[in-house]
């Protein structure tokens, strides 16, 4: 992964405030509930809680499990993400301790908690995630797996390996309560972890029908900077040939797209889809290593 000191700079950043926002939801709201998160750190939580030894924390458990797993990901992924993924597990791993230390712990009902946990716990994770690391442990294994099952969102695959360590949090705390408030956990942050890994990368298709098409092309082209495809096709009713134009485009020129077509030709057909992860000149290019 060749990066710029601009982008390693900015990647940096992400890993940490995506590593201490997914410690400060797991010690606000999810540890004091016995509520479970998943992954190596909701096993260092049930550990923690059932051998109950002073000095033994999650933090420093979390450190110790994940030691074999960074070398099983430096082999299989890279440098990269070996130095990024030990970056996010060291900053983890010490605001887990430091924020259980320092801050107040509020009082709140355990389903508040399971839901304002898991979106800190998804937002968390899915920052990292964005800067081609992880936190250690179960993300490593899910990174490797996505590398075989390129069509199955991240959060889906670290949903799958962790409804076991939801089964076992009501085993270890007697109480089959938390089991249900920890799969809510569970669910709420594979979700919000997919909207933030792969929702921030949605663009538009527009398919525009009209007589004016080479008009609105040369616009597009000119205005906005994006390529125009002309299709042929051929109007049902009429039979008479029309042209259409196919453009992908961001969603910030999404208005403007509308205010040039419109311009040119009031009568003009616009459709407009969604389109996920577009590849090409002037969108991203192809990462055989991205989520």
């Amino acid at each position: 992964m060749n990066l710029t000191k601009k982008e390693l700079a900015r990647n940096l950043v992400m890993i940490v405030v995506g590593s201490a926002v997914f410690s400060l939801g797991f010690d606000l709201f999810l540890d004091p509930n016995g509520i479970n998160c998943g992954g190596v750190s909701g096993i260092a939580m049930l550990i923690v809680y059932g051998v109950n030894i002073p000095w033994l924390t999650v933090g420093i458990l979390s450190a110790a499990i994940n030691i074999p797993l960074f070398f099983f990901g430096y082999r299989q992924i890279g440098k990269y993400f070996f130095f990024g993924s030990m970056l996010g597990m060291a900053i983890s791993s010490v605001c887990f301790d430091l924020f259980a230390a320092v801050l107040p712990v509020p009082t709140v009902e355990p389903l508040v908690a399971s839901i304002f946990g898991g979106v800190m716990v998804g937002a968390g994770l899915g920052i990292v995630f964005l800067a081609g690391a992880s936190t250690g442990g179960v993300d490593i294994v899910a990174r490797l797996l996505k590398l075989r099952m390129r069509n199955f969102p991240i959060g889906k695959i670290i949903l799958c390996m962790d409804l076991c360590t939801a089964v076992a949090t009501g085993i270890v705390y007697r109480e089959f309560n938390n089991t249900l408030y920890s799969i809510v956990t569970l669910v709420l942050s594979s979700i919000i972890l997919d909207k933030v890994v792969y929702g921030m990368d949605y663009a538009k298709v527009a398919l525009i029908i009209s007589d004016h098409y080479d008009e609105i092309g040369s616009a597009i082209t000119g205005q906005l900077e994006r390529g125009v495809t002309l299709l042929h096709g051929e109007g049902y009713y009429t039979r008479s040939g029309k042209n259409v134009l196919l453009s992908a485009v961001k969603r910030s020129q999404l208005a403007q797209l509308k205010e040039l077509v419109i311009s040119v030709d009031p009568d003009a057909f616009i459709i407009l889809q969604d389109a996920h992860q577009v590849l090409g000149d002037g969108f991203k290019r192809y990462d055989r290593y991205e989520l």
